[in-house]
């Protein structure tokens, strides 16, 4: 593998996630939206963020443009612990330890457990961006009491998850009920099998 390798891609192709090389810069895509207005050339949207100064920016190309994809190393990293340094992972084949900026994880902090495993990319064996699994078994910690009868009929109540999330559940789900949600925004997807 070569280190700063660069791959021309077509900015429709573009996801979430995916790591360009913009004038020297890395940057990490948070959205894409592919616009196709009713005349004209449809474009693509992206929303970055600079890696190196965390930076926010929005491009709009053209969808045959082509763009640099940054060559990045994406493997499965177990969470260990957090502390003042970072969020510290594991590659779970070789031992070797990387440690991620509180930046960096963000929001997807809530949902790390121990031993949850996660994708890094990492570029110069340096983390940029995290993929959290697509959902995450929690407990109930706070919900309204359920109604006697009610079953799923689509009436959905607050609940405070035991990662402090706050979601909507149905109306059948009490405390200490352990639930699936989906990681990408918190919502219910059904009562844990375990």
């Amino acid at each position: 593998m070569c280190e700063g390798f660069v791959l021309k891609v077509a900015a429709s192709s573009l996801r979430k996630g995916s790591v360009l090389d913009i004038d020297g810069k890395l940057y990490v895509v948070l959205s894409v939206d592919n616009i196709h207005p009713g005349k004209g050339t449809p474009v693509t949207q992206l929303d970055m963020r600079r890696i190196s100064d965390g930076v926010k920016v929005s491009e709009r190309y053209r969808t045959t443009e082509t763009v640099e994809k940054a060559f990045v190393d994406e493997r499965s990293y177990n969470f260990l612990y957090s502390d003042g340094d970072g969020y510290h992972f594991m590659n779970p084949e070789t031992f070797d330890q990387v440690t991620a900026s509180a930046d960096l994880v963000g929001a997807a902090a809530a949902y790390l457990q121990d031993g949850t495993t996660v994708t890094l990319s990492l570029h110069d064996d340096i983390p940029i961006a995290i993929e959290l699994p697509a959902r995450a078994t929690l407990e109930v910690m706070e919900t309204e009491p359920g109604v006697k009868g009610q079953t799923a009929s689509g009436s959905y109540k607050p609940a405070i998850m035991s990662n402090g999330i706050r979601t909507m559940v149905p109306a059948y789900i009490t405390v200490g009920t352990r639930i699936v949600v989906m990681t990408a925004d918190g919502s219910f997807f059904e009562r844990a099998k375990d």
